[in-house]
Parts: structure tokens; C-alpha cells; sequence
């Protein structure tokens, strides 16, 4: 009797970790972002907490905050949030980030900042993504637009330094009054 209930406790013990296992390796993964691309938002050494899934089952949208494969060197991931969708025409223009002829008023930006004016039109399966921190202007201004299939997952919450833990924001008043083109 004693024998069968510790082989069911074994089995249940492996069943557990596998499934932790995963849902720790597919579907969250924590990242550790060492750039101030986001910041005020998300601080430089932040870790975060990343759902690689949440796009199997929906669509990204404007103000998401996401990591994606760095175009230039895929190998290496960053985080920036989704401004313009496939479809939108997005406007830089020194202070100011137009989309479809909107002008946003993008209150999680400390400092705006557009070194030109530029115009871009996203393609189908493409995102325009911007760093909060618009200083730093290595995003889709300087490398264009990201593919969908490189959109690594949707950044959720900010877990450590446990001082700074937060559920991040998608700004939805910042984007509610766009709508979408296609």
C-alpha cells in the first residue's frame, strides 16, 4: 500500500515540474532588459515578464509594450511599443508622432524627440515601434518597421527590482481615438 501512494507522488512530482517546465519555456520568459529604451516606464536592469503566446490567440496592438528581435543583429532582443499597424501611415515630426493624421498625445513620453521628419507607411504582417525613451532613436525610425514573425512576445509586468514591480501599460487612452486601417 505504502509502495503505490510514493509512485503516485513520484509520477504527480514529475507531472508538476514538466508542466512548470513548459509554461516557463514556451509561454513566460523572463527578460532582462539592460537598454533606458523604455524608460520612464521600465528602468534600465529591469527584469520582465514576457507572454510568448499572447499573440497565437490575438493580434498586437498600438500602445503594446513588446520585445522583437533586433533587426539588425536578430540574435538579440529589445523592447520597444507597437505605434503604427499594418496599414497606418505614421508621421514623425520633431516633437510630435502622428498616426493617420492623429496627432498623439503620448503622456508616458518624458521627452519627445524626432531628430527628422519622416513619413512611413506599414506594410501587411509589420508593426512601427518606438522606444519611451525617444532620445534614443534606434527603433523604427532608424531600422524601419518589424515583421510580425519577429515579435518575440508581449511584455506584461516589470518583476525586479521588486522596488519597481508594476503591470505594464498599453496606454489604451493614448490610442483609443485611432482607429484601424485595415
Amino acid at each position: 500500500m505504502r509502495r503505490s501512494h510514493f509512485t503516485r507522488e513520484i509520477i504527480e512530482l514529475i507531472a508538476i515540474t514538466l508542466l512548470l517546465f513548459v509554461v516557463i519555456r514556451f509561454i513566460i520568459h523572463g527578460y532582462h532588459m539592460q537598454s533606458t529604451g523604455m524608460q520612464p516606464e521600465i528602468g534600465s536592469n529591469a527584469y520582465i515578464m514576457v507572454n510568448r503566446t499572447s499573440y497565437m490567440f490575438g493580434k498586437p496592438q498600438r500602445g503594446d509594450a513588446v520585445v522583437v528581435h533586433y533587426p539588425p543583429d536578430p540574435n538579440t532582443d529589445v523592447m520597444a511599443r507597437i505605434i503604427g499597424l499594418p496599414g497606418d501611415d505614421v508621421k514623425t515630426a520633431g516633437s510630435h508622432i502622428i498616426v493617420n493624421g492623429v496627432f498623439l498625445n503620448e503622456t508616458y513620453v518624458q521627452k519627445p524627440f524626432n531628430p527628422e521628419s519622416k513619413e512611413w507607411k506599414v506594410p501587411a504582417n509589420s508593426y512601427f515601434v518606438l522606444n519611451d525613451n525617444r532620445t534614443i532613436t534606434d527603433d523604427s525610425r532608424s531600422w524601419g518597421t518589424v515583421n510580425n514573425d519577429m515579435i518575440v512576445g508581449k511584455a506584461v509586468v516589470v518583476f525586479w527590482p521588486v522596488s519597481a514591480w508594476h503591470v505594464i501599460n498599453s496606454h489604451p487612452s493614448v490610442f483609443g481615438q485611432l482607429k484601424n486601417k485595415q
